[in-house]
C-alpha cells in the first residue's frame, strides 16, 4: 500500500506545485510607460516589467490592455501585452 501511495502523493504535489506558477492575465490601463526601463504602470499603480526587445511604439497612456505576467520575486514580469 505504502508503495502505491507515496508516487501518487508525489505526482499530486507536483501537478499542484506548478499551477502556483501558472501565467495570470490583468486588464487595465496604461497610467505611466517607461521606454527605457522597459515597464508599464497601470491605474491601479501595478509596475509590469516586460522582456527585453518588446515594442512600446504601438501603446499609450490612458488605453486598455490586457498584460500576462509571472510574479518573479517581488517582480510583475510580463510575457505578453495587448490592446483591448
Amino acid at each position: 500500500m505504502r508503495s502505491i501511495l507515496f508516487p501518487a502523493l508525489l505526482t499530486a504535489s507536483l501537478a499542484l506545485g506548478g499551477a502556483a506558477f501558472a501565467a495570470t492575465d490583468t486588464t487595465g490601463v496604461i497610467k505611466a510607460i517607461d521606454v527605457t526601463a522597459l515597464t508599464v504602470t497601470l491605474e491601479d499603480g501595478t509596475v509590469y516589467y516586460l522582456p527585453a526587445g518588446f515594442k512600446l511604439d504601438g501603446f499609450k497612456v490612458g488605453e486598455k490592455v490586457t498584460i500576462t505576467w509571472d510574479m518573479k520575486g517581488d517582480k510583475h514580469e510580463a510575457t505578453a501585452m495587448k490592446a483591448d
